[in-house]
């Protein structure tokens, strides 16, 4: 069975990758980070991934690009291993 998408899903769908990858471009620009919410930052390790292991964290407890307080042994979805 074959699926399609209509133009306005494809339009949808490439305007939100677009917003995201400005707000992460225009938060590195500007030294604006994400809110914890928006990257779904959890305290705890996911998947074996953790802060501390992100080539973004800032020891002891930033990040270069998550806002707040951010635990060595915490997860988002943006982790980049260093």
């Amino acid at each position: 069975m074959k699926q399609s998408c209509s133009r306005r899903e494809v339009l949808k769908v490439g305007l939100v990758g677009f917003s995201l990858a400005s707000l992460f471009r225009g938060a590195a620009d500007a030294q604006q980070k994400a809110p914890e919410q928006m990257v779904q930052y959890q305290d705890s390790p996911k998947g074996g991934h953790q802060c501390s292991a992100c080539s973004n964290f800032v020891a002891p407890a930033s990040c270069t690009v998550v806002e707040g307080k951010i635990g060595a042994h915490g997860w988002c979805s943006i982790w980049t291993p260093k």
